[in-house]
């Protein structure tokens, strides 16, 4: 399902080449579960964002269920990605005039109106986070946890494959943290598909390893070390 093949990243300074990530390998199937840690500035956050087809790699390639997205137009890369990748990032970045339920809604919305169907089921993710009456408040109305929870049930709308999650539980208690990462769990596990984990909380981290097909990699210095 995922094959990082010596995945580097630099940017451009005015000196030399800021190396970001340096030959990034490994393989994922569906069904396994990474969790990806290291300190902060280890390259953790760019190697999600290039794997959810966000950030072109310098060198190296990427490749999501047989498909390359980098080799995609731009048009073709974003129908790709909203199709096959849920990403819930360190910031909600939801809508501000847009509800709780509109909001999840944003990725078929991209495509076209929003069917009774699938309204149905952004409902019923946001029942599954805890939020069922707050579909009608705006992000303003709704507490940072909130706001994250909305964006976890986004992530999920279209029943990805593969689901992204940076620092998922940065503005979480730990009752309501080991509670969305079951929830994602079990999204995932609803369609056989591959979850991949950064975080800094050793408990998520504890928490997703410890499943069947768990797994921890570890970044250093924008380097796999374990």
């Amino acid at each position: 399902m995922l094959e990082v093949d010596s995945l580097s990243k630099s940017f451009p300074t005015p000196a030399e080449p800021l190396v970001v990530l340096e030959g990034i390998t490994f393989t994922a199937k569906a069904g396994d579960r990474l969790v990806v840690t290291g300190p902060s500035g280890s390259g953790k956050s760019t190697l999600l964002a290039i794997i959810g087809g966000l950030e072109p790699p310098t060198a190296g390639r990427v490749c999501l269920n047989g498909v390359d997205p980098y080799q995609l137009t731009p048009a073709d890369r974003a129908h790709f990605r909203n199709q096959q990748i849920g990403m819930v990032f360190q910031e909600h970045h939801l809508l501000e005039s847009c509800t709780a339920l509109d909001n999840v809604l944003l990725p078929v919305i991209a495509s076209g109106n929003a069917n009774a169907e699938q309204v149905s089921r952004a409902q019923e993710l946001l029942v599954r986070v805890g939020l069922a009456g707050r579909q009608g408040h705006l992000p303003a109305e709704l507490s940072g946890g909130e706001r994250q929870r909305v964006a976890v049930a986004r992530a999920a709308m279209l029943s990805p494959t593969v689901l992204l999650a940076d620092e998922p539980t940065g503005q979480l208690d730990s009752q309501s943290a080991a509670g969305v990462m079951d929830l994602l769990t079990t999204l995932v596990d609803e369609v056989s598909g591959l979850l991949v984990v950064v975080t800094h909380d050793t408990a998520v981290a504890e928490q997703v390893a410890s499943h069947s097909q768990g797994r921890q990699l570890r970044m250093l210095d924008g380097r796999l070390v374990s």
